[in-house]
């Protein structure tokens, strides 16, 4: 078990970090901000993130298996190299392609077919043999912290499952997970956020905060012009003074967005965890099927449900 460091102990002790998007779609273009921060403390960055692209972009439900994608190496089971051609077997690009366009070297994906488990390790090896002695995952939007009950809810599958990988990550790594764009994807309202707030922070689950600085926000405006995303793309026009209310996913969703949502807002793992019925519900299982039917015993409906139903009405 790692000693409890505090969140600046953790960043002036660490040398490399691999820093890795946890929602799927355009989540690693949120961990921007952080590698923004994190060069203060002159960490160096490896990025990566899910092989779960939108349905918008990939027509296949679900995340992608090593065996379905192209141009992509292994680093072990779990984790793969991309770059720029990497590809779904559909032919969709990910975003993990277009965001080693931008910074000119190869990125991670991380398959989450299997369990929490499973995933762990898999990070862990990477760490391992990258020489990385910390692990940050952000996710985009605010499913990371919801509690079930959320009638917007849309995309909890990856997240919990990330959520308890990382706490066992924690376990062997100094490790962190990072909340960007509070609100963007327009499935938790801020009601429900601060609500959800306020209970980890009681928790002690935040450990601390950073905003978009101008190097940071130059970056954001490089990779989205490559990597389409909608809820990363959001804080950044924020940032710039575009502050009206708007919708996504082609105006199905309405977002509203505050100051906070150019934030990154940071929680220990562990505490995260404990404090999530969902990630809690997941940890035990051994594969994503096993882990969609754990949320349905508890009545929480996923994005891998949400895409299943969009294919067959595309088929029907």
């Amino acid at each position: 078990m790692q000693a409890t460091k505090s969140f600046k102990e953790i960043l002036k002790t660490s040398t490399k970090a691999l820093l890795i998007g946890i929602g799927g779609g355009g989540d690693i273009v949120g961990t921007i901000p952080t590698a923004d921060l994190l060069d203060l403390f002159d960490i160096e960055c490896i990025y990566g993130g899910l092989s779960w692209e939108r349905f918008t972009y990939d027509p296949v439900p679900g995340p992608r298996k090593f065996d379905e994608t192209k141009n992509v190496r292994k680093l072990n089971d779990v984790v793969w190299y991309a770059n720029k051609d990497s590809l779904a077997h559909s032919g969709a690009r990910f975003a993990e392609s277009g965001f080693s366009e931008v910074i000119g070297q190869e990125t991670l994906l991380v398959g989450i077919d299997s369990g929490p488990e499973s995933i762990a390790e898999g990070i862990l090896d990477a760490a391992r043999k990258l020489d990385a002695d910390l692990v940050i995952g952000v996710d985009v939007g605010g499913d990371v912290i919801a509690q079930g009950h959320e009638p917007g809810l849309m995309s909890p599958l990856a997240d919990s499952m990330m959520t308890a990988a990382f706490a066992k990550i924690e376990t062997e790594i100094p490790s962190i997970i990072g909340l960007f764009g509070y609100g963007s994807d327009g499935e938790l309202t801020h009601e429900e956020l601060e609500a959800s707030m306020k209970l980890k922070l009681k928790k002690g689950a935040i450990i601390g905060s950073w905003g978009i600085t101008p190097d940071a926000l130059r970056r954001l405006e490089e990779v989205i012009a490559v990597v389409p995303t909608e809820a990363s793309r959001l804080p950044v026009l924020y940032s710039r003074g575009v502050c009206e209310e708007t919708t996504i996913r082609k105006g199905t969703r309405n977002v509203s967005l505050s100051m906070a949502s150019t934030v990154t807002f940071y929680f220990s793992p562990g505490a995260l965890f404990e404090n999530s019925r969902l990630a809690r519900a997941v940890s035990g299982c051994k594969s994503i099927e096993e882990a969609n039917d754990a949320l349905h015993l508890i009545d929480v409906r996923t994005e891998l449900d949400l895409e299943r139903e969009m294919q067959k009405e595309k088929e029907s």
